[in-house]
């Protein structure tokens, strides 16, 4: 016999963004049913590097990503656990001059979104980071950035979620969505219908097949990021630390272990990836030059993830051109985690009022030409 559940919002995807989403659709009083295909937060937003930053975002994403920070602070409230999120510090390092002056033309170009960014370099940046390897000759740094364990707080947004009386099904892959007049219908197998007023595409690199079920084909393409980390280490370093230009990651958790990343991993198919071994040594090689504590460390594990990347590493979020009361938030391009909550709030606030307090043209699906594809 088929469930059938009837409610006002129904969200496909239990990662940071859809459980967030859902949170504050039940702090408005709206009903909620969350649809995840595995458990929540398990896959890109549960596997990521955990990095809490708003240094470094193109300035359109800015606003959210403050709104997000305000949020970040709120979790004990918000979800019963701190999930040992912490405001270190983002140090974004230069490996030459030219890195050194995009840095500061960043912190010019973002002045006044309260970021309070610091150059540091010279014997200064030698007094006070003194861990850091010689590949380093400066950074950027925005207090009160920091990391989080994404294993801890993905799950938990979700929890909250059912606790403030959402439906949270786990388990339960979308295997069709239709319109129906002025609802919504997700069926999942011949064992559950939901029936919604409202539509939320929280489904990470799979939502571009909700998207298409509603006429709006999306450049999506999947990408899988490479990381690793160590055994436990002597405390060495207290800043959450990015690379300008790319290529290394890393943090120190709580315990001592090392979290590293850059390169990428493999795709086994459209829905799992493994590390590849020459990048997770590629990867060890250049953080040790950042890091030269590792050097002798053991990696204990090498992990990847599936994430959705879109044509200019900008998000979509926001209403649907071609359906009333569907709403998409995806392809964030590895950097969703931070912002995540923000999306969330503002998705809640589109649903209630509307329109979201932040700005959002920026993210509008419509804004790839037809034939655009998006690139690894």
């Amino acid at each position: 016999m088929r469930e059938i559940l009837d409610c006002d919002v129904a969200v496909v995807g239990g990662g940071i963004v859809g459980g967030s989403a859902a949170l504050f659709l039940r702090r408005m009083g709206f009903s909620v049913t969350l649809l995840e295909r595995d458990w929540c937060g398990a896959k890109a937003s549960g596997v990521n590097f955990g990095g809490v930053r708003r240094q470094g975002r193109p300035l359109e994403q800015l606003p959210l990503s403050q709104r997000a920070h305000a949020i970040w602070g709120r979790l004990p409230e918000l979800l019963g656990t701190d999930a040992e999120y912490i405001r270190s510090g983002h140090l974004k390092l230069a490996r030459s001059e030219a890195d050194l002056e995009s840095l500061i033309a960043y912190r010019e170009r973002s002045a006044g979104f309260g970021l309070d960014l610091e150059i540091v370099a010279g014997d200064e940046f030698r007094r006070r980071f003194p861990a850091l390897g010689d590949r380093a000759v400066g950074g950027s740094l925005c207090p009160e950035d920091g990391h989080a364990n994404p294993r801890l707080v993905s799950p938990a947004f979700a929890r909250a979620a059912a606790a403030a009386g959402a439906s949270v099904r786990e388990q339960t892959p979308l295997d069709r969505v239709e319109r129906d007049g002025d609802r919504f219908v997700l069926l999942s197998g011949e064992a559950l219908e939901v029936r919604s007023r409202f539509l939320l595409n929280t489904a990470g690199a799979w939502s571009h097949r909700v998207a298409d079920a509603f006429g709006e084909p999306v450049p999506l393409v999947s990408l899988h990021p490479n990381m690793a980390v160590t055994e436990p280490l002597p405390r060495f370093l207290d800043v959450n630390i990015g690379v300008e230009g790319g290529g290394v990651y890393g943090r120190q958790a709580p315990r001592g272990n090392m979290v590293v990343g850059g390169g990428r991993g493999f795709a086994l198919d459209a829905d799992r990836a493994r590390p590849q071994r020459d990048a997770v040594l590629t990867l060890m090689r250049d953080a040790a030059e950042l890091f030269p504590q590792i050097r002798h460390a053991h990696v204990i594990r090498c992990w990847t993830g599936v994430e959705g990347y879109t044509p200019d590493r900008n998000p979509i979020i926001g209403p649907s051109r071609t359906t009333p009361n569907l709403f998409h938030a995806f392809g964030f391009s590895g950097a969703g985690f931070q912002i995540g909550p923000g999306v969330g709030e503002a998705l809640a606030e589109l649903v209630r009022d509307g329109r979201s307090s932040a700005p959002l043209d920026a993210f509008r699906i419509d804004r790839f030409p037809p034939d655009t594809t998006a690139t690894p």
